[in-house]
């Protein structure tokens, strides 16, 4: 009876966690450098930025070695102490700005 149970459960549990995993969403716009500094994942966040600015000029070619320029930028501006608090898209479009 009680393996019976257990059958019909891990399905269910699988599904469920499946579907937990595909509801993580992250607002990008409100990330700090402070934050930045610190996620596992920044990346990630760098290369969804570039995208992310790179197709609101529609800009379909990217220059590898300007990207990763671009994310060293990046790091270095946000591990400044001024700038812990600042949202990296403010940052970011304080410096194309200019």
């Amino acid at each position: 009876m009680i393996s019976q149970i257990a059958r019909a459960l891990v399905p269910f549990l699988i599904c469920n966690a499946q579907i937990a995993q595909a509801q993580v969403t992250v607002d990008i716009s409100k990330i700090t450098c402070e934050q930045f500094n610190v996620l596992p994942k920044a990346d990630s966040v760098a290369i969804w930025l570039s995208g992310y600015y790179h197709g609101g000029k529609r800009e379909p070619v990217i220059d590898v070695s300007k990207f990763e320029d671009n994310a060293r930028n990046l790091r270095a501006s946000c591990r400044q102490a001024d700038n812990f608090a600042r949202p990296i898209m403010q940052l970011i479009e304080s410096t194309m700005a200019k």
